[in-house]
């Protein structure tokens, strides 16, 4: 069986969009991927054939032990060179998804073993939103009025989002306020004195622990 680099991305997004809660059918995997309809029938036939995904008979679409195993070597590939541009080449946080994508199919174990060498373990598996929670984080669209956090990561693959946020100060380890939760579904935030608009739907990917 060969395993080709279309494969490996619809087993990773399979595994990403289960750790976001989410329930994953032909429709989810055309949007996570921005892929039509036909090539996801396509791709999940092949998957199929070759054991590394079912589908039930409500559509939903679940990992094999051996499908499960492919993405998770991926996505902690993925982590270990998004660690490596950000800690050795020092790229900004917003761009090393988008370079982490294209790199990750061709790392080879030898590679990732040197980066493991390099710069620790560390987390390099998937995280749910359960799991964030247990360590004290919270999306930043529950944050109450008054109260201070320091943002601890942004889940999200729109990389035009996460260069919005950067431009507003929402970023990695910095420390902001919520001043007010508005009705028109924004939120107001205080990032180093100035005062900041932001949407629900934004903020509710920013994830931060309180101050």
């Amino acid at each position: 069986m060969k395993i080709t680099i279309s494969k490996e991305n619809y087993l990773k997004a399979i595994a990403e969009a289960e750790s976001e809660g989410e329930l994953v059918i032909a429709a989810t995997l055309a949007r996570w991927l921005k892929v039509s309809a036909p090539a996801v029938t396509m791709a999940l036939r092949r998957l199929k054939r070759d054991k590394l995904i079912q589908v039930d008979e409500l559509g939903v679409i679940h990992l094999t032990g051996e499908g499960e195993e492919i993405a998770h070597r991926l996505i902690r590939r993925h982590h270990l060179i998004e660690r490596m541009l950000t800690e050795v080449f020092g790229m900004d946080w917003y761009r090393v998804h988008d370079e982490a994508e294209q790199l990750e199919h061709a790392v080879s174990e030898e590679f990732e073993k040197k980066l493991i060498e390099k710069l620790g373990v560390g987390a390099m598996g998937l995280d749910s939103a359960k799991d964030r929670r247990e360590m004290g984080w919270i999306p930043l669209s529950e944050l109450e009025p008054g109260a201070a956090a320091q943002v601890e990561s942004a889940f999200e693959r729109d990389r035009d989002l996460l260069e919005y946020l950067n431009s507003l100060g929402i970023r990695p380890q910095a420390l902001l306020q919520m001043v007010a939760v508005n009705v028109d579904q924004t939120v107001t935030l205080d990032i180093a004195g100035r005062m900041v608009p932001l949407g629900h739907t934004a903020a509710s990917k920013v994830w931060v622990s309180k101050s």
